[in-house]
């Protein structure tokens, strides 16, 4: 039952997004809540999956609004926007 109210969530919130950044983080955060609950087969696994998923699908949306720009990582790990590579 929990399974099917996160996704019912994730795709509502996924349809009634405007920007790439907004469907990014619905799609990552519906996507995120579905895999932590599965794992962890409880509320509190779906919620951390669910802000995880949201921080990184918000990332990835934003990468895609700016056009020719990419996420990088630097050694230390911190991520980074510069000019694409191709």
């Amino acid at each position: 039952m929990m399974k099917k109210i996160v996704l019912i969530g994730a795709l509502v919130g996924a349809l009634a997004s405007c920007t790439a950044t907004e469907q990014g983080t619905a799609i990552g955060a519906g996507t995120g809540a579905v895999i932590g609950g599965v794992v962890t087969n409880s509320w509190g696994g779906a919620a951390v999956g669910a802000v995880a998923g949201g921080l990184t699908g918000a990332l990835i949306g934003h990468s895609v609004e700016r056009r020719g720009y990419c996420v990088y990582r630097d050694r230390y790990g911190r991520r980074y926007e510069a000019r694409c590579r191709y």
